[in-house]
């Protein structure tokens, strides 16, 4: 069975892509034409939003290959500012210019964009001068706006005192101008209440101008106080009202990750009390739950003193110079163990109870029902639970662990499993707990439930396999190898039946990871079993996988609840296919133990794929010459007539291949009673054609007429071979069978 079998042609075909692996920026030259050219195409608009697009389209080709562009942006950017600086430069062409600024900046990101405006002192006033005459209402040249205040941004980084800067203020004894530092502030303020772009670009200008020296002297308390009464005044009711509160809380979150924790731990405390009282977690807006949660980490880790914990577990040496010479280890090992000794007398310092709040906030984000929101909740919580003692970390662990019970949704394990990530990647959580971890981890590769109509589960599948990948790299082999069978079959059960094709890609990736990273027998020839033939039947060759996929097949896909039969008709053929791995196994432990538990149980899922299961089982084991105990089988399903009512029309055909599969595998019940049991129920069947002909879904016909089974002269089917048809299905491989001259013919 090629694989992966489970998520269907439709799904493989989408995931499929053609891919297109750039070497490096080929428009150079057409930019630089495109762009010489805007003096002239600025007038007219047709000409200018032509050149507009096709400058986007170039860049976006890029979106995915950003750093292709480094070399170029120099040029791009000095080419496009010397038309804003120009006094010569119409509006129309200064604001197309800026809107070219903008594509690149969107592309490459405004962190690395940032770097390349100019800073110097000249540039200041300029810029704060342009800002200033700029409409923030126009929705035309909102671009212009954005730019213009990440150059301010920029500006704000002179290393001189901003009042220098001012020169005469007062003609006469009055006052003609403000000073820049309030100029400054007054633009920060106006664009962070703005419904658009700018407003992101705001937030940025605050935190380089609030962690001025300077400037926070001045205004820092000042800001704060105005920042904290627009969060309480607002209710998030209308969509303005939330823009404002979104651009408020982003420029907190900014200044308290730039800014010295000296200078802002006094106003940790009231801040967190706003937001409190606030109770963001509870917005339906995920964009506020997700800033709130990304300012109250910010929060955290001001109060805590910045430092790395003693106690996390390190794998290897960090360092690359100790790693080349034995002075240089001798004396990093010495360096280290002083840095050890100090930050252990700092072991027991008092953590401020806002810290309880703290993780409490965090807990409660890793269970959000928006990913994004847990993803940041996740990276704080890693964060925080770095600064803290060990003993305090280790209570954090335990409560991301609670995320993993069964009374939770699968929100909270997506986001349990992305803190156990972050945890581990850090070396935060220590080797002693891998023995509660690891159980729940396997748990959460397989984690599938069912919700109305549709599954829930594959967000934390996938989080699973980030999981093991971040152990792979953060662990020395000796502390893993012995959960590294558990872990190595977990995840090639995922890479091979999972039904969804990320979840596969992320499982084959944490597997090879492991077995790179992992160097351990448990694990030998699995990198080949991942990157050289993808079949589970070669996969199941290795003796440490075999029972583990029939074990998963049996256990959690052939009694899958999906209303499509496909996913139960693949994994008993996948267990078809199997059987010569495993011929034993299956005859004296799954179809006893388990397969036949499933078709006398209420669940019409499990009765439905248990029987196909035992045919296909039962036809493989044939194949290998090995007879079990089929006459069980076919008692019980003779007895327990389950096939009739509700589902009917699902399990009629599913019993039907059982004895075409049984007769196929020549059993030994000629002279049995049983026969006539057969012929009753295909005879029954035939009674309910209409069932069939009726076509509704879930009904899947046999694929192939029974003169491909029975071995009975072709001559003894002419009354039923006129109706075989490409479309043909159950009703005519039925009627077919019913022939009562036939079936013992089989037998």
């Amino acid at each position: 069975l090629l694989l992966p079998f489970l998520g269907g042609e439709e799904e493989e075909a989408d995931a499929i892509v053609k891919t297109c692996v750039l070497g490096g920026f080929s428009e150079s030259g057409e930019t630089k034409t495109l762009i010489s050219s805007l003096p002239e195409v600025h007038g007219d608009q047709r000409a200018r939003e032509g050149a507009m697009e096709k400058f986007r389209v170039i860049m976006d080709r890029y979106q995915e290959q950003p750093h292709l562009l480094d070399p170029h942006l120099e040029w791009m950017t000095k080419m496009l500012l010397d038309f804003t600086r120009s006094e010569n430069s119409p509006a129309s062409l200064v604001h197309l210019s800026f809107k070219f600024l903008y594509v690149i900046c969107k592309v490459r990101s405004y962190k690395v964009f940032m770097q390349l405006l100019p800073h110097e002192v000249a540039d200041v006033h300029p810029v704060l001068e342009l800002i200033s005459r700029q409409d923030p209402e126009d929705l035309e040249t909102w671009e212009t706006r954005y730019i213009l205040l990440l150059w301010l941004s920029m500006g704000c980084l002179i290393p001189f005192d901003l009042y220098r800067l001012d020169g005469h203020l007062e003609s006469e004894g009055v006052r003609i101008r403000e000073p820049i530092m309030e100029r400054i502030l007054t633009v920060a303020k106006t664009y962070l209440l703005v419904g658009d772009s700018p407003r992101n670009a705001a937030s940025v200008l605050v935190s380089k101008f609030m962690t001025r020296p300077d400037v926070k002297q001045k205004c820092l308390g000042d800001f704060l106080d105005w920042s904290l009464a627009a969060v309480s005044r607002t209710n998030a009711q209308s969509m303005r009202e939330i823009m404002e509160l979104d651009g408020v809380l982003q420029s907190l979150a900014k200044l308290f990750k730039h800014g010295k924790r000296d200078d802002l731990l006094q106003y940790a405390p009231v801040v967190l009390r706003c937001l409190e009282q606030k109770r963001l977690s509870e917005s339906s807006e995920a964009k506020l739950r997700k800033i709130n949660v990304k300012l109250i980490q910010r929060l955290g880790l001001t109060f805590l003193k910045p430092r790395l914990a003693a106690w996390r577990y390190q794998r290897g040496s960090r360092s690359l110079t100790a790693n080349l010479t034995a002075t240089h280890a001798a004396g990093a090992a010495g360096a280290a163990a002083a840095e050890k000794e100090m930050q252990e007398e700092d072991e027991d310092y008092d953590i401020p109870e806002e810290v309880e709040t703290v993780i409490e906030d965090l807990l409660i984000g890793l269970k959000d029902k928006e990913t994004v929101v847990r993803w940041s909740a996740a990276k704080g919580i890693g964060r925080v639970t770095g600064r803290l003692p060990k003993e305090l970390a280790d209570d954090v662990v335990g409560s991301v662990l609670d995320c993993f019970s069964f009374q939770e949704t699968d929100n909270a394990w997506h986001g349990g499993c992305l803190a156990l990530a972050e945890l581990g990647r850090r070396g935060l959580l220590l080797p002693s707990r891998l023995t509660d971890v690891v159980p729940l981890i396997i748990k959460s590769l397989t984690y599938d439930e069912k919700r109305g109509a549709c599954s829930v589960g594959s967000n934390v599948r996938d989080a699973a396999c980030y999981v093991c990948w971040s152990f792979s790299r953060a662990y020395e082999p000796k502390e893993l190898q012995p959960f590294v069978t558990q872990i190595a079959r977990a995840m090639l059960i995922t890479a091979v039946f999972d039904r969804n094709v990320n979840c596969r890609r992320a499982a084959s990736a944490a597997f090879q990871e492991n077995v790179g990273r992992q160097v351990c027998d448990r694990s030998s020839g699995g990198l080949n079993v991942v990157t050289f033939k993808q079949y589970c039947v070669y996969i199941a060759s290795f003796p440490e996988y075999t029972k583990s996929m029939i074990d998963h097949l049996i256990s959690r896909k052939i009694n899958h609840w999906d209303r499509s039969v496909a996913i139960r008709e693949l994994a008993t053929k996948a267990l078809h296919n199997l059987t010569p791995q495993a011929p034993d196994y299956m005859a004296t432990t799954v179809i006893p133990k388990d397969a036949l538990s499933l078709p006398v149980g209420v669940d019409l899922h499990g009765r439905h794929g248990a029987i196909l299961a035992c045919g296909e089982i039962t036809h493989a084991l044939y194949k290998v010459a090995l007879q079990t105990n089929s006459h069980r089988i076919v008692t019980s399903f003779f007895f327990l007539i389950f096939y009739r009512g509700f589902g009917g029309g699902l399990m009629r055909p599913a019993i039907c291949s059982l004895i075409e599969k049984l007769s196929l595998s020549k059993m030994p019940f000629k002279s049995d009673p049983i026969i006539a049991g057969w012929q009753w129920i295909i005879d029954d069947t035939i009674k309910n054609l209409h069932l069939f002909s009726s076509g509704r879904k879930g009904d899947r016909p046999l694929q192939s007429p029974c003169w491909q089974h029975l071995p009975a002269p072709p001559s003894q089917h002419s009354a039923c071979s006129a109706s075989h048809t490409p479309q043909g299905g159950a009703v005519e491989h039925l009627s077919c069978v019913s022939h009562s001259s036939i079936l013992p013919a089989a037998l």
